[in-house]
Order: structure tokens, then C-alpha cells, then sequence
């Protein structure tokens, strides 16, 4: 029925099958949508977060290293054009009270600074300690001295927190992190008779890291028939986590049956609908710095059947890396069938065939204790017949005596 009203509507409204067509084109993109992009940043906005601007202001530190440097640049120049601002009126209220803007005759507050212009002036060569030479403080007005006091704590304070905050900035790890990168695809292939996945992780700086640990999860999504939509994480089993990045390394991935992809074959991997979110977290050496960089493989960036091209030559006095080879892969020679498939097929093979050999031998001996009659059932007259002759002359004799 509903075949039938699909296809007279296709008929009547072409341009509802178009809509629908579209609707369907864009359910398959929310279905395809990652969770990791490929440069490690997760695919996450947040709505209706509790307390949202107090969060920010709280780690006020976190938030302007976070920040764009456009916006910090304007928030670091308004930081020092406002205090500037703030002393400057507070300096010109101050001349005011006393009587400088009025009487010239008056000894000031500060001399030279009987204006609004010259009291901006005096607060911004007070806390860049600049200093021209002819406005200066006198011990006419406390306050003036108390608030010239209160600037040159706060403009120090102001200097050490933007100094750490472009320092933190400069020295984020983000900028380390794109240094540090994952293949654009990873593969499935034989290794020592069992399939691998496997991705290649290189390092493109010179000054390489302390120590790495790789990670690797398989996220799925599953939309209940409700709506709700969940999300699932799995750990996958890796040979060698810890690593040292000094050549670029591949990262493999045994598809035991511990494994989610142990019943997967090629045709089932492009149907799957589930991400692959590898991690490496290392120590600088250059600055100690703790950095982590990541991606993720949808099933279409994962190629059945290939192998990375190796990069790493062996000359005489050093080992040369070509790294426009990173993201290069070849066709390999692998079974399409899924890891236990391969595994059943393998035990199928070494169960040795039953020997259908002939043993004359035994084939005798066993025709002979089936003619012969047991013990229990036979005449004890038929056993004396069946005696050797040295025990019937003994009983021949016994009788006689």
C-alpha cells in the first residue's frame, strides 16, 4: 500500500519526490555527521549550560588562552586604554577638588596637570613609567600619592598577567598538535597470518617527544525508535601503545575476537555506521608541555586490503624519511572474508584427515581371538584336547600312581 501511494505520488508531484529525495540526502548526512573531525576537534555544541558566563569568569585564565588572538589583542588593549582612563579621570577629579583647575597661583596636587588632557597624560606615563620630566608628584594631596600607589601595583599586575597569558597562548598545544598527524585513511591487511587494522602516526618536527601512549576507540551512535540517541565507546586492543616517535610508526590493531570488528568482512565494514577516534598523548621535550592529538576513521576511510608504503631508508650514517609517502597505501593480497571467518577456515585446514591405511597385522590377530571360544563357556573335556602334550603325559602319569 505504501508502495503504491509513493509511486502515485511520484507520478502526480514530481516535486514532492524531489523534496523527499533531499529530506532522504540530508537524514543520510546527519547519520554520516562525525563526532571527531579530522583535525581532533570534536563536532559538539552546547546549549542551556548552567551558570554558562560564570564558568568563563571563574577560570578567567583558561578562557582568554582559549580565546582568538584578535579578541585577546582587543581585550588586553582596552585592559590598559581603560585603566589609563580610570587614573586619568581620578587624577583630574582630584585636581578639581583641590583648587588646580582654577587658581594657577595654587600649589597642585601633581604639578603640570591642572587639565583633563594632562591628567590622561600623567596616568599613562605613571604606569608605562615613562616619565617626560615635568609632571611629578607633590606631598600636597594623600590621595593623589595613595592613588598613584594603587596604579603602579595594578599596572604591574596587569603586565604579569597578559606576559603569562601570550606565553600560555604561544606555548598552547594546540600548535604543537599540528606538528604531530595521523594518516589520512587506515587500512585492513594481513600480518603474521591474522587481519590488522592499522594507521600511520608521524611526527614533523625535528625536536621530537619524551614518551607517546596511542589510544583507539569505536564510537558508535544509536538512534532509539523514542529519539533518544546514545552514544558508545570501545576500547580496542593495541600491540604497542607506548611508542617513541622518532620515524613515523604504524599503529596495529589484532581483530581477535575480543575485537567489535571480529565478524566484519569487506562488505559489511562499508555498511557499518560507526567512527574510529585514535589518540596520542605525549611530553614535549622542548618544554615539557603534556599535548594530545587525535582523529577519527569512518568506515569509507578505512581501506580493506592495502598496505602503507614504507618511508624509512637506511642510508650509511643515518636512516632518511620520506614523508610524501605518509598517506600512500598499495593493494595487498587479503581474504575479504571477516577474522573468524578466517579463523574457522584455518582450524578447518590443519584437522588432520583420518588414515585409511590396511594393517595386516592387526587385522589377524583379531580374526583369531574372535574364533576362539572364552574361558567361561568352554568343556573342560575340550580344554584338556586343547593342552599341550608335556601337560597331558603329567596327567597320564598322575593317574597310574
Amino acid at each position: 500500500m505504501n508502495a503504491e501511494v509513493a509511486l502515485y505520488t511520484t507520478i502526480l508531484n514530481p516535486e514532492a519526490t524531489t523534496h523527499f529525495s533531499k529530506k532522504m540526502e540530508k537524514g543520510w548526512e546527519c547519520k554520516k555527521r562525525r563526532y571527531v573531525q579530522k583535525d581532533g576537534n570534536c563536532n559538539v555544541v552546547f546549549r542551556s549550560l548552567p551558570g554558562q558566563w560564570g564558568l568563563y569568569v571563574t577560570d578567567i585564565f583558561t578562557t582568554l588562552v582559549e580565546i582568538r588572538w584578535r579578541i585577546m589583542f582587543l581585550i588586553f588593549s582596552l585592559s590598559y586604554i581603560l585603566s589609563w582612563l580610570f587614573f586619568g579621570i581620578s587624577f583630574w577629579l582630584i585636581a578639581i577638588q583641590h583648587g588646580d583647575t582654577q587658581d594657577l597661583e595654587n600649589s597642585p596636587c601633581v604639578d603640570n596637570v591642572r587639565s583633563f588632557t594632562a591628567a590622561f597624560l600623567f596616568s599613562l606615563e605613571t604606569q608605562t613609567t615613562i616619565g617626560y620630566g615635568f609632571r611629578g608628584m607633590t606631598e600636597e594631596c594623600m590621595v593623589a600619592i595613595i592613588l598613584v600607589t594603587v596604579q603602579d601595583v595594578l599596572s604591574c599586575f596587569i603586565d604579569t598577567f597578559i606576559i603569562g597569558i601570550a606565553v600560555a597562548k604561544m606555548a598552547s598545544a594546540r600548535k604543537r598538535a599540528q606538528t604531530v598527524g595521523f594518516s589520512d585513511s587506515a587500512v585492513i591487511n594481513m600480518r603474521d597470518g591474522q587481519l590488522c587494522l592499522m594507521w600511520r602516526i608521524g611526527d614533523f618536527r625535528q625536536n621530537h617527544m619524551v614518551e607517546g601512549t596511542a589510544r583507539a576507540q569505536i564510537i558508535r551512535h544509536t538512534v532509539h525508535p523514542s529519539g533518544k540517541v546514545s552514544v558508545s565507546y570501545r576500547d580496542l586492543d593495541l600491540c604497542h601503545n607506548e611508542i617513541i616517535l622518532a620515524t613515523p610508526t604504524l599503529i596495529i590493531h589484532k581483530i581477535g575476537p575480543s575485537s567489535p570488528l571480529y565478524r566484519l568482512n569487506m562488505q559489511d565494514l562499508q555498511t557499518e555506521n560507526f567512527e574510529l577516534v585514535v589518540t596520542f598523548t605525549y611530553t614535549g621535550d622542548s618544554t615539557g608541555i603534556l599535548h594530545q592529538t587525535r582523529t577519527s576513521y569512518t568506515p569509507a576511510e578505512i581501506r580493506w586490503g592495502h598496505n602503507f608504503c614504507n618511508m624509512l631508508r637506511v642510508k650509511e650514517k643515518y636512516y632518511k624519511v620520506d614523508y610524501s609517502l605518509f598517506h600512500q597505501t598499495t593493494k595487498a593480497n587479503t581474504p575479504e572474508i571477516s577474522s573468524e571467518e578466517n579463523e574457522l577456515k584455518k582450524q578447518r585446514q590443519s584437522v588432520p584427515q583420518q588414515s585409511s591405511v590396511h594393517d595386516p597385522t592387526s587385522s589377524a590377530s583379531t580374526v583369531v581371538l574372535r574364533n576362539q571360544p572364552h574361558e567361561e563357556n568352554m568343556n573342560p573335556l575340550l580344554i584338556n584336547n586343547h593342552l599341550p602334550n608335556s601337560n597331558i603325559q603329567q596327567a597320564d602319569q598322575e593317574d597310574q600312581l
